[in-house]
């Protein structure tokens, strides 16, 4: 295989990586600090992308120019966030209840999405074509990569030193941390817990609605696309362990580069290595590469 074929597999993988990370930041974020397996997530995975799809050919439908196709696409994301705060009153229900409340609810609402998607958009996939070569491709030799691609993966590291700096740097993130570690505490101090799980709830469908925005240039958006995405997110938040910010950064590059080289070498084996990743890293630490042992 030559160096160019290898490079292009990386560039490949860590694109997927991105998006991936954004997506399983925003699980991370909403488990860490609310204790909810959210698999929902995957719903506005899906949101953002069929609604980023349909903000874009609308703009350019208009007469936008074609270098407005990423600021539309995170104009999508933004706007389909909003449907966070109300799920979030959704979900204050099962806060205190058994996990399986939370996992039903919340499943039950990635077929309440499914029929949603079903009946605006339709059955069939929809895709933008080739839109987002009109920002050209970086080549060095025999290697080349869409320009579009490399900017998607400078958004979502931008997003995680962003997502950093918040939990680190500002008060907010010290109460949401504070929040995170004891709830009972935060409350007996005067902290506004649920304005705290409102917030964060509204950040990770944020993550997860841009994410979908950003992929669809590169990919179809499909009905099974949640289904088929949440599952390569669990697989991320598992293996970086659940919680970890820094953990969802590292199982997002170690489960996007395996895909990309599956998909290349013998793609019967893509979901297959990932599974058996997610196997090795229980088996050597249960609580994943980043994660915290249970008490």
């Amino acid at each position: 295989m030559s160096a160019s074929a290898i490079a292009n597999i990386l560039i490949g993988g860590i694109f997927h990586a991105a998006v991936l990370f954004l997506v399983a930041a925003g699980l991370q974020l909403v488990f860490g600090v609310q204790k909810i397996v959210n698999l929902a997530c995957g719903s506005f995975y899906a949101l953002g992308a069929y609604f980023g799809i349909t903000l874009v050919n609308f703009g350019l439908g208009a007469g936008l120019p074609s270098w407005t196709l990423l600021p539309l696409l995170l104009m999508a994301g933004l706007l389909m966030a909003g449907v966070g705060p109300p799920i979030e009153r959704l979900l204050r229900t099962v806060y205190d209840r058994d996990e399986s409340f939370q996992l039903l609810l919340t499943f039950a609402l990635v077929l309440v999405f499914q029929d949603v998607f079903r009946f605006v958009w339709g059955a069939n996939p929809r895709s933008l074509d080739n839109v987002h070569l009109s920002y050209g491709k970086w080549a060095v030799g025999d290697f080349s990569v869409p320009v579009y691609n490399l900017l998607v993966i400078a958004a979502a590291l931008f997003a995680a030193s962003l997502i950093g700096l918040f939990l680190k740097r500002t008060n907010f993130g010290r109460l949401l941390r504070a929040t995170a570690e004891n709830r009972a505490m935060a409350e007996a101090l005067g902290v506004n817990v649920r304005a705290i799980y409102a917030a964060v709830f509204t950040l990770g469908t944020l993550l997860g609605t841009i994410g979908g925005a950003l992929v669809v240039p590169t990919a179809a958006a499909s009905l099974d696309m949640a289904v088929e995405f949440v599952v390569e997110a669990f697989a991320v938040v598992v293996i970086g362990g659940l919680g970890s910010m820094p953990g969802a950064l590292a199982g997002a590059l170690l489960v996007g580069v395996i895909r990309a080289g599956s998909l290349v070498v013998y793609p019967e084996f893509e979901i297959l290595a990932i599974y058996l990743i997610v196997i090795g890293v229980l088996l050597v630490k249960p609580s994943g590469l980043f994660g915290k042992p249970a008490a």
